[in-house]
């Protein structure tokens, strides 16, 4: 058990660690490969360089809000469109805000140089199942480290075979590849369930997306709705 000793909060990083991040991130790899491959067949669909989309998957590697933006994609972009889909990454990322803070506890004492490139590894997964990690008492970095570089080159291999896989697909939706984003992100949402009361503002998001959607159509439900639905919840607490 952990004590209230400043000192024995304070990371470590071993091998033992890598290890147990990679063997706990092992079962959620199927799911990460099919959407990883959705988001490489639609940059195909929209006629993005393979080089273009290599460099964005490396570095960018932010997948629910690349797949957005791609679908979201104009035939012709100027700058009312790259403002656009700027917006809307800013939003479906936002969330990353929160989840960097929910680390800063665990992270503080290590330096800069430490510190800051594992938010490149830091994703909706390696995340959630890191602070599982976390609140049952561990304190090695190293599983944190391990689950989101397997996370990263699963990422790149996927993403790759989906953009080579994608060219040859004449029309993604006869094989329900645009089920991937919604059912995918619906299942994130288990391990964050926390009753009931908590969900008050999911629902409440859901909803105003769906009928701005329905209303107006275009990608403004997304933000719309995240910004009700954090508006929403923030009034309850």
């Amino acid at each position: 058990m952990m004590t209230s000793d400043p000192a024995n909060f304070r990371p470590v990083l071993t091998v033992a660690g890598l290890r147990l991040g990679i063997l706990a991130i092992l079962p959620v790899l199927p799911g990460v490969t099919v959407f990883s491959m959705v988001v490489g067949a639609t940059m195909a669909q929209k006629g993005l360089a393979f080089t273009h989309s290599l460099l964005m998957n490396a570095f960018v590697y932010a997948g629910f809000s690349q797949l957005v933006a791609m679908e979201a994609w104009p035939d012709a972009l100027d700058i009312g469109a790259l403002l656009t889909l700027a917006l809307i990454a800013v939003t479906i990322n936002a969330r990353m805000l929160l989840v960097g803070a929910s680390l800063q506890p665990w992270l503080r004492t290590l330096p800069a140089w430490q510190s800051y490139p594992l938010m490149l590894l830091n994703t909706d997964v390696g995340w959630i199942t890191a602070m599982r990690y976390r609140q049952e008492g561990g304190n090695d970095v190293g599983f944190l480290v391990g689950g989101g570089i397997v996370l990263w080159l699963l990422w790149m291999t996927a993403t790759t075979a989906g953009y080579w896989f994608g060219a040859l697909i004449a029309n993604p939706r006869a094989i329900a590849l645009d089920l991937v984003m919604p059912v995918f992100f619906g299942t994130m949402l288990i391990p964050l369930w926390r009753g009931y009361r908590r969900a008050i503002g999911w629902v409440i998001a859901g909803a105003v997306a769906f009928a701005i959607h329905a209303l107006f159509g275009g990608w403004w439900f997304i933000v719309v709705g995240a910004l009700v639905g954090a508006a929403a919840e923030g009034w309850r607490e």
